[in-house]
């Protein structure tokens, strides 16, 4: 049973209530697939039990010996990655018209380092999750990999939280794609609304059980309605409507999940979401 908690856009609470759920699950792993700013292993002190390098790309190489520096290639370059037969790896996108062009064949495509893969074992069940390289970019590769890692070392009865990459790009498509459900967090704010609605699309678009909280609802009850709306013509379930609550700012200053604040409100906020999650969660289980 997957989970996969993603987001419009950056900055909406994603990662607290990603990690929040994860607390309140009784058996349950987890993969951080928002690889281009993993934080969910800094909750939890743990030990990599598995570490892999993950090539995820190609970048073209220059044998010096055989190049006469015609420059053949320099010209036929479209991201400028080429000056004097040097190649820049960081603007090299491997697509390879320098090695088609190139009339002396000294360059080829060579596998390129993106990151490596982890998993971390914590006192609350294993973490997939990735450390990039410095100017990698996150593939849905990279997340594919994240997730089979983390199935690997699953049992079938497992519930698998995955911490998505925010917008509706490939890292996004690859976090979803097979999830039993997705939980999508937005926020009440005219773009937070008009991003929702894309990656709602998207969800919709690969038929997955759709889920919506609204965090920090209260900042704009205007905008928190019309997205309930929203959720109601389209027979998107909103599960839960967070209040705006300091107490998360101290919890993640003091890398401690805001569930664990008895006095917060988001804490008891999240707790009744989670228990309309846990219904739609069984609801699916039922239906298998």
């Amino acid at each position: 049973m997957e989970l996969t908690v993603i987001s419009g856009k950056g900055g909406t609470g994603k990662t607290t209530i990603a990690l929040s759920l994860s607390e309140l699950a009784k058996d349950v792993a987890k993969a951080d697939c928002d690889v281009d700013a993993p934080n969910l292993y800094l909750f939890h002190k743990g030990i990599d039990i598995k570490k892999e390098v993950f090539y995820g790309e190609k970048k073209a190489v220059i044998n010096k010996e055989i190049c006469n520096g015609c420059k053949t290639c320099e010209n036929i370059c479209r991201f400028d990655a080429i000056e004097n037969g040097i190649i820049n790896s960081f603007k090299c996108e491997g697509c390879g018209a320098c090695v088609l062009v190139c009339p002396q064949n000294a360059i080829t495509l060579e596998d390129y380092k993106t990151a490596n893969t982890y998993i971390t074992k914590t006192k609350k069940g294993v973490i997939s999750r990735a450390d990039m390289e410095i100017g990698a970019e996150g593939s849905g590769k990279l997340i594919t990999k994240l997730r089979q890692n983390i199935r690997e070392v699953t049992e079938d009865n497992t519930l698998i939280i995955i911490d998505g990459s925010p917008g509706i790009g490939c890292p996004v498509i690859s976090s979803i794609t097979g999830s039993d459900a997705v939980l999508i967090v937005t926020e009440p704010t005219q773009s937070g609304m008009e991003d929702f609605i894309r990656v709602m699309e998207l969800c919709n678009h690969f038929g997955i059980l759709t889920l919506v909280c609204i965090n920090k609802y209260d900042i704009n009850k205007v905008m928190s309605e019309n997205i309930e709306k929203f959720c109601e013509e389209n027979h998107v379930h909103l599960v839960g409507k967070i209040p705006y609550d300091d107490t998360v700012i101290k919890s993640i200053n003091e890398l401690k999940p805001i569930i664990y604040y008895e006095n917060s409100m988001a804490n008891k906020a999240i707790r009744s979401m989670w228990e309309n999650i846990k219904e739609h969660i069984n609801q699916i289980k039922n239906n298998f």
